[in-house]
């Protein structure tokens, strides 16, 4: 299909949209190019997040032998802030990025699997491609926004076969875009049964089975790691807190976190702490 031409793929990146034959506006759900304006809106909370941080972490250090803030104090007191929050935000951007596209794709998943149903349910009544496609848009469009993206897909995939584009192609074309396994298998073997002759209704349902057992393992997997999830954010959480009511009911003792031996172990327990999310996400992320 055409490639819709965006300022992403001026760039070199890839188009997150695409032009479908019948001059339809179609998503890669493959990636995600946010708004200046999202761009702004996330990069100022990380900015404020890392910024607390570095201060909390690294203020009041410079400060003379009677514990008085110089000007090294008053500028250091600037300028690390700022940097861990440029840190934090540069971070932030890629990793919130990450998050809507799966986001997205578990979105439409959910709503594929219910066009199969519908699929599966059409076909055992004995209609037709074109009246099965026609049925279940027109049930989903109850169930779901207009704007929801199994609808956008039904109306690209049905105005495709208005206009004599072969389905199997149209639906072989929505697989690459979603960078949804399933529903690239789903395709694959739809396009193969369909120019063979094979049974599509039983290709279909064989499918939804599938996807439907998948789903409910993952929801399992995930209410299992949900409990781990909270005590590894409270676990982030807590040094902050601590370390926050120190320099609060104790600034005295606080001071020692501004020494030199206490900058190093301070920088240690932090790459330590970052380190332990970083592995104990990835090790939470299970994949069926």
């Amino acid at each position: 299909m055409m490639a819709f031409m965006k300022k992403e793929e001026k760039k070199g990146n890839e188009p997150q949209y695409f032009m479908s034959p019948t001059n339809i506006e179609t998503l890669n759900y493959k990636v995600y190019y946010m708004t200046k304006k999202e761009k702004s809106l996330y990069f100022i909370l990380a900015f404020i997040f890392g910024a607390i941080i570095g201060y909390l972490f690294y203020g009041g250090i410079g400060k003379d032998d009677y514990g008085n803030p110089t000007m090294t104090t008053y500028v250091l007191n600037i300028i690390i802030p700022v940097i861990v929050g440029v840190i934090a935000g540069k971070m932030f951007l890629p990793m919130r990025t990450k998050q809507i596209i799966e986001k997205r794709r578990k979105i439409l998943s959910l709503q594929f699997r219910d066009m199969l149903d519908g699929i599966t349910t059409s076909f055992g009544a004995g209609n037709n491609v074109m009246n099965t496609f026609n049925s279940v848009y027109d049930d989903l469009k109850i169930q779901y926004s207009e704007d929801a993206y199994i609808i956008k897909e039904l109306e690209v995939i049905i105005s495709g076969m208005h206009s004599n584009f072969n389905i199997e192609d149209l639906l072989v074309d929505f697989g690459a875009r979603s960078g949804v396994t399933d529903i690239e298998n789903f395709a694959n073997v739809f396009k193969i049964c369909y120019r063979k002759g094979g049974n599509i209704q039983e290709v279909t349902q064989s499918t939804h089975e599938i996807l439907s057992q998948k789903m409910q393992i993952q929801q399992e997997i995930e209410t299992t790691v949900s409990g781990s999830k909270m005590d590894q954010m409270i676990m982030i959480v807590m040094p902050i807190i601590l370390i926050a009511m120190i320099k609060v009911m104790s600034p005295e003792f606080a001071e020692n976190f501004v020494s030199p031996s206490g900058l190093v172990a301070t920088t240690i327990a932090i790459v330590m702490f970052v380190a332990a999310y970083v592995i104990g996400k990835k090790v939470m992320e299970i994949k069926v």
